[in-house]
C-alpha cells in the first residue's frame, strides 16, 4: 500500500511518540490522538514536519465514542482514510490489591483500555474494509506483557484489560481477514516509558531490570520497531499474532 495514513492513539509520550516518528521516516501520514497533553503533542508533530513528514494532532478521549467518531472523520478530511491503526492510547492507576480496587476505578480501566480500543478499531474497519470500498489495512493493538504474568500485588485490573485486548486481537484478526485487514499485537513488558510514573513508581523498570532474563528495561524505540514492521507490507501474510517485548520475561 503506497498511501499509509496512520493513527496512534497516545502518541504524545512513550511507545507511541517513539511509533509516530519511527513511521514518520518510514513515509507514513500520521495522525497523533492524545488526551491533555497538547504540548507533548505538539512537539511530536514538530519533529515529524522537521524531517518533511506529514501529520497532524487530535484532542480525543477514547473512552469517548462520540470523540472518537469525530477523531476519524477529521482524519477523512484531512489525511484521508487510515490504512493503519496504532492502539496504543491507555491508562494505568496507583498500585493496589485486590482488596483496594472498586467498582468506579474498573469501570474507568475497561472503559478506556478496552471499549477505547474496540471503538477505534470499528471505525477503522468502516474504511479499511474491501466491502466498504476500502483498500484493507492493519491495525495493531498495545497489549502488555502483564496479560500474560497477571501483575499480582501492583495492576491485576490493569493485566486483566490487557487479557482482554488479547482475546480480541485474535477474534478481530479473524473477522476481518477477509475484508484485507490484518489484526496483530505487541506485547511489551518493563519498558522506559513515563506510564510507570502513573502507578506510583516511576523507576519500576529499575527494581525489576536483574529479574529480567537479559538484565535490563527495554526502550521505546524497541517496540516501536516491532509496531512498524506489524503494520508494514513485509508481514503481510501475518495476522492474529503477538510480538512479546519484555526482555525474555
Amino acid at each position: 500500500m503506497k498511501n499509509k495514513i496512520t493513527l496512534i492513539t497516545g502518541g504524545d509520550r512513550g511507545i507511541g511518540r517513539a511509533t509516530a516518528l519511527y513511521l514518520a521516516d518510514k513515509g507514513h501520514k500520521l495522525c497523533i490522538g492524545y488526551h491533555t497533553r497538547e504540548t507533548c503533542a505538539q512537539e511530536v508533530i514538530d519533529r515529524i514536519h522537521h524531517i518533511g513528514g506529514k501529520a497532524i494532532a487530535v484532542q480525543v478521549d477514547i473512552a469517548q465514542e462520540e470523540q472518537v467518531v469525530d477523531l476519524f472523520q477529521q482524519i477523512d478530511k484531512k489525511l484521508g482514510p487510515v490504512s493503519g491503526l496504532v492502539n496504543n492510547a491507555g491508562i494505568l492507576m496507583p498500585q493496589a490489591s485486590i482488596e483496594q480496587l472498586n467498582a468506579q476505578r474498573l469501570a474507568t480501566i475497561f472503559t478506556t483500555n478496552v471499549s477505547g480500543s474496540f471503538i477505534c478499531a470499528r471505525e477503522a474497519v468502516k474504511r479499511m474494509a474491501l466491502r466498504h470500498g476500502g483498500q484493507g489495512g492493519a491495525i495493531v493493538n498495545v497489549s502488555s506483557a502483564a496479560s500474560r504474568l497477571g501483575s499480582p500485588h501492583e495492576y491485576i485490573d490493569y493485566a486483566a484489560s490487557k487479557g482482554a485486548i488479547d482475546t480480541f486481537t485474535i477474534g478481530l484478526s479473524l473477522e476481518v481477514a477477509a475484508q484485507g485487514i490484518r489484526v496483530n499485537a505487541v506485547r511489551p513488558g518493563f519498558i522506559y516509558t513515563e506510564m510507570h510514573a502513573d502507578g506510583g513508581e516511576a523507576t519500576r523498570v529499575d527494581r525489576v531490570k536483574d529479574s529480567l532474563p537479559m538484565k535490563r528495561g527495554g526502550q521505546p524505540e524497541e517496540v516501536a520497531q516491532a509496531i512498524a514492521w506489524l503494520l508494514s507490507d513485509e508481514a503481510s501474510y501475518v495476522t492474529g499474532n503477538f510480538i512479546d517485548l519484555a526482555g525474555g520475561k
